[in-house]
């Protein structure tokens, strides 16, 4: 991706995941999840130190969720889903590409 990045943070397997004023500004419209807009510190958070599990389908595409007990309309956990991927450094290694597609809050029983 090539957009400007706004911030990065590691998880707790060390790996670096970042977001991208295009992303946020796609998690932030009204149409999708204007309620995360308030949230980027807690978004944050959930990367560091939230639990990860991996797509069944799509093995780069990884869901991070953490709770929070003061969430709007009864949601318990902030939602995360990044995927992880590879691009070509100018010496023509990989390198890793980790970005965030989407959050939102949901309600975790």
């Amino acid at each position: 991706m090539a957009d400007s990045i706004l911030w990065a943070v590691r998880d707790h397997y060390g790996n670096e995941i970042y977001l991208t004023a295009e992303r946020w500004q796609h998690i932030t419209e009204p149409i999708n999840h204007a309620d995360m807009v308030h949230l980027a510190s807690e978004l944050q958070e959930t990367v560091r130190s939230g639990q990860r599990r991996q797509d069944s389908l799509n093995p780069q595409k990884y869901r991070y969720s953490k709770a929070f007990d003061y969430l709007d309309d009864d949601n318990t956990h902030i939602v995360v889903i990044v995927l992880f991927r590879f691009r070509e450094r100018a010496d023509g290694q990989p390198e890793p590409n980790n970005y965030i597609v989407t959050a939102y809050q949901k309600e975790i029983g």
